[in-house]
């Protein structure tokens, strides 16, 4: 059986499979959109291919979130379906298409990313990866969702289908899902780079609607729970072709708000980053330079070069200040230092390894010019996407915040994160008394506290690859911090204090 024909059969399974089982879709759709916008740090005017889009349901929720901003072409190889996008296109920024063979109209064409949901599951279509590789351009990404031959669901589903094969429904196609190891194997052979084959979803049939809430917050724990994610419902396939040694991204100019131009201080805690420094300075100044003030970089007596690096960037990027701290080190001394010294009318904190999501944190900017006081990167939002985030830090992060709810009795998911922009009043009346990483907390929980609008947006968070450095922070030494400063909250709004 050829390519295409065979795409054909694992689109129409997955539209059957839709329509009388997966009750939960909308709502996958929705994720899977956030998937795509997180995972690629997306930027406007970039170009995405959706391969077997069905009607075009996951398109249109992406067109949506990225607010028509990037151009994506709808491909689907099941005539009825092209027929429906056709006449209920809802964005003017999806481009239906049919495909009556593939590559077929799409081979002089290029695109950035390449998505799509339950195509790699049958040794014949191993070609279907040289194709899209093809048709990426430097540097470009897929993105798959596949059916993982762990799920004991699915394990279950498709051996009722091959005892009464009038389960099946219109499609009689033999589904044989490949482990994580054949796919990487697989690709990599292609020639990829960058792979990451993991675990994803929880939420999937018999699994009832009435539990979507608990279940939808349950998943983003099971996903990164050790053994039992192997058995999540789905694997996500994520890689990118690998580009020229000399070839960087593109950036652009992310600054769209007037009222913010001009009026941001940067204030960056960094110890032992000089790894870290050159690329967030630049990325910084890439896609915000007409925010950006001054970006205020904290040295915590680093022991590497971090000092003499940003030092150096200052010839390149006027707007960078560098103050050495003395001895003792802490985040949240440093804070203190940065807030000192800042004068922008807004204040942004983030950590020296946001570099790669910092086109995400346009969120953050629109929800300040929308009214918040505070907008706060939240990583534990259904919407978000934690890579590689050690389980015991999610243990500890979860139970801190289902304390801190509880005990405050506020409403909110990821206060702790470092990536913070506020407005300058509000940074002028934290007291940061924390001297380590805990003052992440009291940079969170204060504002909310004083009564102050809010806002948490969700945000990608990806674990340091190996060029990046590591992280100082130790969850047994720096964990408990955290509890005293809510202890230490929770007792002064008891006794009606001012905080």
């Amino acid at each position: 059986m050829d390519l295409s024909k065979i795409l054909k059969k694992l689109e129409q399974a997955r539209i059957d499979y839709w329509e009388k089982a997966d009750h939960f879709l909308s709502f996958r759709l929705k994720w899977r959109a956030q998937m795509v916008r997180h995972l690629f740090h997306i930027l406007p005017g970039e170009t995405i291919l959706e391969l077997g889009s069905a009607s075009g349901q996951w398109s249109n929720e992406i067109a949506q979130l990225t607010k028509g901003a990037n151009p994506i072409c709808a491909a689907t190889f099941d005539p009825e379906s092209y027929a429906i996008m056709k006449n209920k296109q809802s964005s003017t920024a999806v481009e239906p298409v049919l495909m009556d063979d593939f590559p077929g109209k799409l081979k002089s064409r290029k695109f950035n990313f390449i998505i799509g949901w339950h195509l790699l599951t049958n040794d014949e279509n191993n070609s279907l990866l040289v194709e899209v590789k093809k048709l990426l351009n430097p540097g470009g990404q897929i993105l798959f969702f596949e059916p993982n031959p762990w799920n004991i669901y699915f394990n279950v589903r498709m051996l009722f289908s091959r005892l009464m094969p009038f389960l099946k429904g219109r499609n009689d196609f033999d589904f044989r899902p490949r482990n994580r190891i054949d796919l990487f194997t697989i690709i990599s052979e292609i020639g990829y780079c960058g792979i990451k084959v993991l675990p994803y979803d929880f939420l999937y049939p018999p699994i009832p609607q009435k539990l979507l809430w608990p279940m939808q917050n349950l998943s983003l724990i099971l996903e990164n729970t050790p053994y039992l994610r192997n058995f999540a419902g789905s694997l996500y396939i994520w890689a990118q072709t690998p580009p020229p040694e000399s070839w960087k991204r593109p950036m652009i100019n992310l600054a769209k708000h007037n009222s913010l131009k001009g009026k941001v201080s940067v204030i960056v805690p960094c110890h032992n980053e000089e790894k870290n420094i050159p690329p967030l300075i630049e990325h910084l100044t890439g896609y915000y330079d007409e925010y950006i003030n001054e970006i205020i970089i904290l040295d915590d007596n680093s022991i590497d070069k971090t000092g003499e690096v940003t030092k150096a960037l200052r010839g390149t990027y006027p707007k960078v200040q560098l103050i050495r701290r003395s001895m003792p080190n802490g985040v949240g001394r440093a804070l203190r230092d940065g807030l000192s010294t800042a004068n922008g009318e807004y204040i942004l904190m983030l950590d020296c390894d946001f570099q790669h999501i910092l086109p995400e944190i346009t969120d953050l900017f629109d929800a300040i010019v929308d009214g918040a006081d505070v907008a706060i990167g939240s990583r534990f939002s259904r919407n978000s996407v934690l890579l590689n985030y050690a389980f015991t830090k999610i243990l500890a992060n979860r139970g801190f915040h289902i304390l801190a709810n509880f005990l405050l009795k506020e409403n909110f998911r990821d206060i702790s994160n470092n990536l913070k922009l506020m407005k300058r009043e509000v940074a002028k009346r934290l007291k940061i008394e924390s001297n380590g990483f805990s003052a992440n907390a009291e940079t969170g929980l204060l504002p909310i506290l004083q009564g102050y609008n809010v806002k948490e947006v969700p945000i990608s968070w990806i674990n340091r690859s190996v060029n990046m450095g590591f992280s100082s922070f130790v969850l047994m030494k720096n964990g408990p911090n955290y509890f005293f400063v809510l202890c230490k909250l929770f007792f002064l709004k008891l006794r009606g204090k001012e905080i």
